[in-house]
């Protein structure tokens, strides 16, 4: 923590919280956003399908790759130049997708919004943990989950609406507005949280010495392993929505958003009740409770699955449980990653976004393709994804008890 923590924010704490979810949201907001407008681009540029999904490529693979390094950046410069420049980058990267003329312009203005984009998520943790005790941290970041669980629900329909009624430039520009809005809010309110003396040198040396420690350290795979993978448990979902939501339950495109709220509500419960949980029981129960609830869940799916044909009364509401349990959970082991060195908090923060963002591309684009037309191989690749974060887990107790035992006082 930084020696002087109490004095760095003196506003309430979820007004912080909703400052640094505003950062998180930048990375799902240039996603989802922008998606609804895929025909209006693709007749406009007239780019084919394959072109278009270059555009989606060329962002996952930016985002990815830079989350290697926010964290690490952040430990040498501080939180605050990384998070700015990354504002700025992000907000010309969406004016220049705003007037790109052709497709190879487009592509490659996303490329650099998505090696801009993870500065906040990264970053913004390290932020936490470097102003708050272990049951503060963990309030504060179970209000961000909650507040970060509305971004899925608000991109598509105000990125649907601008291209609806504007034009799918204007879906840039609003990127544009939100990257300038945030420069200004973050300059203007965001405290430096890492003090000088805490800095890592910005030495290629210590550099791969870092990435090394945390690389081969056990504790520090099987956590980000148990934080990053069970999401996509409940991403699946998400990611195959159109055929899953259309083509098993019958919805029409205006009723999918009975899932979203169902998936949103889901989330922003287990965040809540993570942060009422804090400092009243030890870290590990609570992380055992949201894995139960996910393996309670993962197996009432397959298993309804395998015995029913899909109907839309019950096919929602298991994910939606499942989503409460990952939300539980997942604020806890991102606090005891930090903690595992804490002199290397933004490194920390980078590589577990980076296992993170990962599994979800891997997902994205080798998974969901394979089980999107059957609702059985969905409920299956759905829960052995979260046995990944499982066995992680009960891996990680047996052979290192010690973590996650003791309460964490506020």
């Amino acid at each position: 923590m930084h020696p002087d923590a109490s004095n760095l924010w003196r506003g309430p704490r979820w007004a912080l919280s909703v400052l640094l979810a505003l950062l998180g949201m930048v990375g799902p907001f240039s996603i989802d956003t922008y998606l609804p407008a895929f025909g209006a681009i693709s007749r406009s540029l007239g780019a084919s399908p394959v072109e278009m999904q270059q555009t989606l490529s060329a962002y996952l693979f930016g985002f990815a790759f830079m989350t290697l390094f926010h964290g690490s950046l952040s430990d040498s410069f501080g939180r605050r130049p990384v998070v700015l420049w990354g504002l700025a980058l992000f907000t010309v990267a969406s004016a220049g997708c705003a007037l790109a003329q052709t497709t190879g312009q487009l592509i490659a203005f996303r490329a650099l919004q998505g090696l801009s984009a993870g500065a906040g998520i990264v970053v913004s943790r390290a932020v936490i943990r470097d102003i708050y005790p272990p049951a503060q941290a963990q309030q504060v970041m179970s209000q961000v989950t909650i507040f970060f669980g509305v971004a899925p629900a608000i991109a598509p329909m105000v990125g649907g609406w601008l291209s609806a009624h504007l034009n799918w430039h204007s879906v840039f520009w609003f990127l544009t507005g939100v990257g300038a809005f945030l420069w200004l809010a973050n300059w203007r309110l965001l405290p430096e949280t890492l003090a000088p003396t805490q800095r890592q040198p910005l030495r290629m040396g210590n550099l791969l010495r870092g990435y090394w420690e945390l690389g081969t350290s056990p504790r520090f795979v099987l956590l980000a392993l148990a934080s990053g993978v069970p999401f996509n448990g409940m991403f699946l979902y998400v990611l195959t929505a159109p055929a899953f939501l259309g083509e098993h339950l019958h919805l029409a495109p205006t009723e999918f958003y009975w899932f979203f709220l169902l998936n949103i509500a889901g989330i922003m419960g287990g965040a809540w009740v993570s942060g009422r949980l804090a400092g009243r029981i030890a870290p590990k129960r609570q992380i055992r409770h949201g894995f139960v609830i996910m393996l309670a869940m993962g197996l009432l799916n397959f298993g309804l699955n395998l015995a029913l044909q899909p109907h839309v009364l019950w096919a929602m509401l298991p994910i939606a449980i499942f989503s409460f349990g990952w939300a539980l959970m997942v604020p806890v082991v991102t606090l005891l990653v930090l903690d595992l060195y804490p002199h290397r908090r933004g490194m920390a923060s980078s590589l577990q976004a980076f296992v993170g963002s990962t599994a979800n591309g891997l997902v994205a684009g080798v998974v969901a393709p394979l089980v999107m037309h059957s609702t059985r191989l969905l409920a299956l690749a759905s829960l052995l994804m979260m046995c990944v974060g499982l066995v992680s887990w009960i891996y990680l107790h047996r052979h290192w008890p010690e973590i996650g035992r003791t309460v964490q006082e506020a």
